[in-house]
């Protein structure tokens, strides 16, 4: 099993929605646990890296460019 690359402010769409409907979150803290929080009401998780590879739909990339 290879790990899922995550990076902080990636944001990650999970397969269960949050109690308050959204399924939207934005990655905060990395390690072996990570700490999310939610996009609609702004509450944080934190959840164990192999627990929230399981959970994850989608991933989206912070693009970074240096633009001067």
């Amino acid at each position: 099993m290879s790990i899922i690359q995550i990076c902080i402010n990636d944001k990650v769409t999970l397969k269960k929605k949050h109690p308050c409907g959204c399924d939207n979150f934005t990655v905060k803290r990395l390690g072996s646990d990570i700490r999310i929080e939610c996009n609609k009401c702004f509450k944080d998780l934190i959840l164990p890296r192999e627990k929230l590879e399981k959970a994850i739909k989608k991933i989206e990339r912070e693009d970074i460019t240096n633009d001067k």
